[in-house]
C-alpha cells in the first residue's frame, strides 16, 4: 500500500482525491481544519487529521503521525488553497500573509517535514494555477492568490534540483478553473468546464505515474488559451 499525504481535504478536489487514493488501497494521512466531511465517510483506509497549515504548532502533528504510524511517504499532493479577491489596492498585508501562509510557507513546511520520509521514487505534487504562469490570462482582484502560485513553481523547481541525486520528484499542476466551492466563493455564478471530481482523477493519476515522465516541470492543465 502507497502511503499518501493530502492537504485540503475538507472538500472539492482534495475531498475527492482522498477518497480516489483510498479506494485504491493507499493509505490517506487527509490534512484539513475541518475534518468531518471524510469523518462521515469513516473509510478504514483514511485518517482526517484536524490541522491548521498555517500554524506551525499544528504542522508538527504531521511528522509525528508519520514517525509513529508509517516508514515513508510514497506521495505528498499539496492542494490546500487560500483565494481572496480584492481590488489591489485594498489588498492588505494581512491579506496577502494569509494567503501565502496557506499557498506558499505551508507547502515548504510540510514538504520540509517529509523529507526524511521521502524516498527513492517518491512524488511531490503542487497545485498551482493558470493564474500563476506567466503569459496565462490574469484576473483583476487576484494578486495574493496568483503570485503566490506563481512562487510554489519556482519553489518546486529548485526543490526538484536539490533533491534529483535521491531521486524525489517535485511537479507542479497549474490548475485552470474547476467547479469547487472556492471557485464559487471568489466569483458567483461563474461555470467551469471540469468538476471536482474530473480533476482530483486526473491529479490522481499524475500523482501515481508522472514522476516517471516529469521532474521540475510545471503542467498547464487547462483546455482554455491563454
Amino acid at each position: 500500500m502507497k502511503n499518501v499525504v493530502i492537504t485540503g481535504t475538507s472538500r472539492g478536489i482534495g475531498f475527492e482525491l482522498a477518497q480516489l487514493f483510498a479506494n485504491n488501497n493507499c493509505n490517506v494521512l487527509a490534512i484539513s481544519r475541518n475534518t468531518e466531511p471524510l469523518d462521515k465517510i469513516n473509510h478504514q483506509n483514511i485518517t482526517a487529521l484536524p490541522i491548521d497549515i498555517s500554524n506551525d504548532t499544528d504542522l508538527k502533528k504531521i511528522s509525528t503521525f508519520i514517525e509513529n504510524n508509517w516508514t515513508k511517504v510514497d506521495i505528498l499532493v499539496n492542494n490546500a488553497g487560500k483565494l481572496v479577491n480584492k481590488p489591489f489596492t485594498e489588498i492588505s498585508s494581512s491579506d496577502f500573509l494569509d494567503v501565502y501562509k496557506v499557498n506558499v510557507f505551508a507547502v515548504a513546511e510540510i514538504t520540509k517535514k517529509l523529507i526524511p520520509f521521502l524516498q527513492k521514487g517518491s512524488h511531490v505534487v503542487t497545485i498551482s494555477s493558470m493564474g500563476g504562469i506567466q503569459g496565462s490570462m490574469k484576473f483583476p482582484g487576484l494578486a495574493a492568490y496568483s503570485s503566490a502560485k506563481g512562487a510554489v513553481i519556482t519553489l518546486s523547481e529548485l526543490l526538484a534540483e536539490e533533491y534529483k541525486e535521491q531521486q524525489i520528484a517535485f511537479n507542479v499542476l497549474a490548475l485552470g478553473a474547476v467547479q469547487t466551492e472556492m471557485l464559487e466563493e471568489a466569483f458567483p455564478g461563474y461555470i467551469a468546464p471540469l468538476t471536482a471530481i474530473e480533476m482530483a482523477d486526473y491529479i490522481y493519476n499524475f500523482s501515481l505515474t508522472g514522476n516517471k515522465f516529469y521532474n521540475g516541470k510545471v503542467l498547464q492543465v487547462s483546455s482554455s488559451t491563454p
